[in-house]
């Protein structure tokens, strides 16, 4: 196993533990595994990731709240579509009242 196969399982294990109906960013998950300035390597963990699985790669957008990875979910609007049936309003890609939403592993676990 390569560092990044470890790094990767960190943050498929992570994503597991968003809620329900939450979002979280890149890089926090990023700074909750001490790798912080390592958003896109948490992107290539997401992109990695079997998003039909049980890693919830849709609840992890960017700093900003957009829905950036959507480009690798099946589908035009898959990422979109599953917020949406976990009741996060979406509108231009843009999760609306992110910051109610979002989950900090760092304040939460």
């Amino acid at each position: 196993m390569s560092s990044s196969d470890g790094f990767f399982y960190k943050v498929h294990e992570l994503a597991k533990l968003i809620p329900y109906g939450r979002v979280t960013s890149y890089g926090a998950i990023a700074r909750y595994l001490g790798a912080s300035g390592s958003a896109r390597m948490v992107g290539w963990a997401m992109n990695a990731s079997d998003k039909n699985g049980d890693i919830p790669a849709h609840r992890v957008v960017n700093r900003l709240g957009l829905l950036s990875g959507k480009h690798h979910f099946e589908g035009t609007n898959l990422m979109q579509q599953l917020l949406e049936s976990e009741g996060v309003e979406v509108i231009d890609y843009k999760v609306q009242n992110f910051e109610k939403l979002f989950w900090d592993p760092m304040k939460e676990l």
